[in-house]
């Protein structure tokens, strides 16, 4: 028999609820929900006593929101899937810190693709993966200085500002970090630019991104060419070329 994942929803909304509890009931059976709560209030006192294996977190919720909610909490020892409608900011900060999530309205597809991922790795965010989410948060309006990619064991945790740049291999990405490590990740390029869009990272090329702080030279030639601390010659793409000369222009 398969295990049991026992969960608890936290969400002010009840049309929110009935359609998780819905979703849940018709295409995850595995799910036992053991209860539901309308407020982070309540969420607050039922979660330490009937030890969720999950928690389905809403953010926004009034007096007190989700991560204020886990806060108080302090000792996290479940899975946490945050629900949010459409929030730019909040998911940047779950993908920095490779936490689940799954947008408002939620998709049966969404929803089964995360059990799955629950169901291979029944273990609680680590304190590095919170405090991450906590931080970046609280300093919306800062940097993000680190970020957690997942590899094939686990999770690594790494300053961007070391990363010198990524390299796309299939599905699978090469983080080459200034020292010269690499570190096979499993992302596509693509997610993780969706993930740094916006910082010190370009994609230069539909194999490449990089560092803008990192690069050594521009070359002028065939397309012209950058050049990476390890001498790698990075081509910058026809349609890219344009954005990136307008990009130096801050510095």
């Amino acid at each position: 028999m398969e295990n049991i994942i026992k969960a608890i929803i936290v969400d002010d909304e009840s049309n929110c609820i009935e359609m998780l509890v819905w979703l849940l009931e018709n295409y995850c059976p595995e799910v036992s929900i053991v209860a539901l709560c309308d407020s982070a209030e309540m969420g607050l006192k039922t979660i330490p006593k009937l030890k969720p294996d999950v928690v389905f977190l809403d953010i926004e919720m009034p007096k007190m929101n989700g991560f204020d909610m886990l806060e108080k909490i302090g000792n996290i020892d479940f899975q946490i899937v945050f629900t949010t409608a459409y929030d730019t900011f909040a998911i940047k900060a779950f993908k920095y810190a490779a936490l689940n999530y799954l947008l408002k309205p939620i998709d049966p597809d969404d929803l089964t693709v995360t059990i799955q991922r629950l169901k291979d790795k029944m273990s609680a965010p680590s304190k590095t993966q919170m405090d991450m989410l906590f931080q970046n948060i609280a300093n919306r309006n800062l940097p993000i200085e680190r970020i957690a990619l997942s590899i094939g064991d686990g999770l690594v945790f790494v300053n961007t500002k070391d990363i010198c740049y990524f390299h796309a291999d299939s599905n699978y990405t090469f983080v080459v970090m200034v020292d010269g490590k690499k570190v096979l990740v499993a992302k596509t390029l693509k997610e993780i630019n969706d993930i740094l869009s916006g910082s010190d990272f370009f994609r230069v090329h539909n194999s490449y991104l990089v560092n803008l702080n990192h690069i050594i030279k521009f070359v002028r030639g065939d397309g012209g060419y950058i050049v990476m601390p390890d001498n790698t010659q990075i081509t910058i793409s026809r349609s890219k070329k344009e954005e990136f000369f307008q990009l130096f222009t801050k510095f």
